[in-house]
């Protein structure tokens, strides 16, 4: 695989162009990068949290948990949230979301971010993964991201697993 194809300059490959597994990879790539971004816990939390109490200042249309997190201060994050990982990605035919579920638990786990992983493992219970299932996710993933990171997960799922 040339270093072209590996960063995602398909322009002169017609076969890599329209390889099924470029929208998978440039979709993972875009979510690593939200993972990434700063405000990444609310985005994780506007996926499982319920929504806040209104305010006064609360306007006639219901805001989504993303526009309630983070809208006043970094709307176009919020609305790539709402229109993008949430309206296009997680809605996409290819993969169940118990599959995107799973997926994300795993990246979260290799990326150690605990606090996006409280909420994602509580949605992969709601999305149709197993507490067996997701502790071996877990398990698998010492091994390819670390044992601290595998640790700091377990630490986690105990917590969501009792919550529920």
């Amino acid at each position: 695989m040339s270093l072209r194809f590996a960063t995602g300059d398909m322009s002169s490959n017609p076969i890599a162009r329209s390889h099924p597994l470029n929208n998978l990879i440039r979709n993972t790539f875009f979510a690593a990068g939200l993972l990434l971004s700063e405000g990444i816990s609310t985005i994780a939390s506007a996926q499982s949290g319920s929504p806040a109490a209104p305010s006064a200042a609360a306007t006639a249309v219901q805001q989504s948990r993303a526009q309630q997190l983070m809208g006043a201060t970094a709307p176009k994050l919020a609305e790539l949230t709402d229109n993008v990982l949430f309206g296009d990605i997680w809605e996409r035919p290819g993969l169940s979301k118990r599959d995107r579920s799973l997926i994300t638990v795993a990246t979260l786990i290799a990326l150690n971010r605990p606090d996006q992983l409280r909420s994602h493992l509580a949605l992969a219970r709601q999305n149709g993964a197993t507490e067996e299932e997701l502790v071996e996710v877990i398990t698998h993933l010492a091994f390819y991201a670390g044992w601290p990171s595998a640790v700091s997960a377990v630490a986690v799922a105990r917590e969501v697993f009792q919550k529920n």
